[in-house]
């Protein structure tokens, strides 16, 4: 694999909160998306997510807490842990997932 321009990756997107895979280690999925100020409903998943802000300021709720990550942060979503985005999120995200072997080629969005 070659060196990704992950703020390239992000900026070629077609929407907000769109996301793409950039490279998997194991079972897991990295991925990257640009965020645009509007809110993302609560979701859990079965494995945790790591969520490391590039560039500026992902807002989240966490089991009911706000939570404010900046550039060059990052946090680790538990498992089965209800978590949302808050209005005013914007710039840079990685997520790195755990999937399932049967959706690893399948592209979707966050």
């Amino acid at each position: 694999m070659s060196v990704v321009k992950v703020s390239e990756a992000a900026t070629a997107l077609p929407r907000a909160w769109s996301s793409r895979v950039l490279g998997r280690v194991g079972t897991a999925a990295v991925k990257v998306l640009r965020m645009d100020e509007l809110p993302v409903e609560e979701e859990r998943h079965a494995e945790p997510e790591a969520l490391l802000v590039l560039d500026g300021t992902l807002e989240l709720t966490v089991n009911g807490e706000a939570v404010t990550v900046g550039p060059g942060e990052m946090y680790v979503v538990a498992a089965d842990t209800a978590h949302a985005v808050r209005p005013g999120s914007s710039g840079t995200l990685v997520i790195v997932e755990a999937e399932a072997e049967a959706e690893a080629d399948r592209p979707r969005d966050r």
